[in-house]
């Protein structure tokens, strides 16, 4: 069986599938073989992981296809804007990978001839070619990711931190891309200005199993209220994804109210609205019993 290179850089980019879903594809691809090739690029797979492990597992034969990337910057965004695509992702998720992107895309420096310093003066194709120059890196994404340049900046301080909290454990870094631990973004933004010790101490938490997300105290509910903890789980679930869809939502607003301009409220506005149909149409049939 083909050898091919493993990324752990690339491969943490690519969310775990849950154990149910990764049991099915495990079940097809033993019934039905490797259908689809795997991507790489300089023999290093980045698309395929999941159906890589399955069938060296069980000794099931694949394909590959070798693509052409200018450098390591852009075989990551390929990845990103593969994944992003193609998965359902959750707000935290994509807010990472929004953040990588824009991390990735200011290193690569494409001059009015299209050369990059990334890949040993190849001639390259300049990126995003058909928006105005004079835009931003954030309000180019911005615009690709129909967000508002705040996002983007605060997604790549997620990014960051993720990234930060990874260097001194790669389970806590895990067990927050899986959703595992409910830490959020302003928490993220925050330990990048906290001392070592503080973020180290967060990692034992997470770790440990202890971390517990901090919340304001809440108004007291009447007792014919049906507390949260009385619901089916699939339903908290659903009302946590919306609960983390409008706190982003209300972040964004705080930011782009000292820094924002009508154009780019109307776009958190609409992103806000676009999100949560979104959401609605993929989780509600499944989260929502009928």
């Amino acid at each position: 069986m083909k050898e091919l290179i493993i990324d752990e850089e690339f491969r943490s980019l690519l969310p775990a599938l849950d154990e149910k879903t990764f049991t099915a594809l495990e079940s097809n691809l033993i019934e039905n073989g490797c259908l689809y090739a795997l991507v790489l690029w300089n023999g290093i797979l980045i698309d395929g992981y999941n159906r890589h492990r399955i069938c060296t597992e069980h000794n099931i034969p694949f394909d590959t296809i070798d693509i052409e990337l200018n450098s390591r910057e852009d075989a990551l965004i390929w990845i990103i804007s593969n994944q992003v695509s193609r998965r359902n992702l959750t707000p935290l998720q994509l807010s990472r990978l929004r953040g990588l992107h824009y991390r990735a895309d200011k290193k690569i420096v494409a001059n009015a001839g299209g050369r990059n310093q990334y890949s040993d003066k190849k001639e390259v194709e300049p990126h995003y070619e058909e928006q105005p120059k004079k835009l931003s890196t954030a309000s180019r994404l911005a615009k690709h990711y129909k967000v508002s340049r705040v996002t983007i900046e605060r997604d790549s301080k997620v990014a960051d931190a993720i990234d930060a909290i990874g260097e001194v454990s790669p389970e806590a870094m895990r067990k927050i891309i899986s959703g595992e631990v409910a830490i959020n973004k302003n928490k993220l933004k925050a330990l990048l200005s906290e001392q070592a010790e503080d973020i180290a101490s967060t990692v034992v938490e997470i770790e440990e199993g202890t971390y517990e997300r901090r919340k304001p105290a809440a108004p007291q509910a009447a007792e014919s209220d049906r507390s949260p903890a009385s619901l089916p789980p699939e339903v908290q679930r659903f009302c946590s994804g919306v609960n983390s869809i409008t706190h982003d939502f209300s972040y964004e607003l705080q930011e782009l109210s000292n820094s924002g301009g009508i154009a780019e409220l109307r776009t958190a506005l609409r992103s806000y609205i676009d999100k949560l149909e979104d959401f609605y149409g993929k989780e509600y049939s499944t989260m929502i019993p009928h």
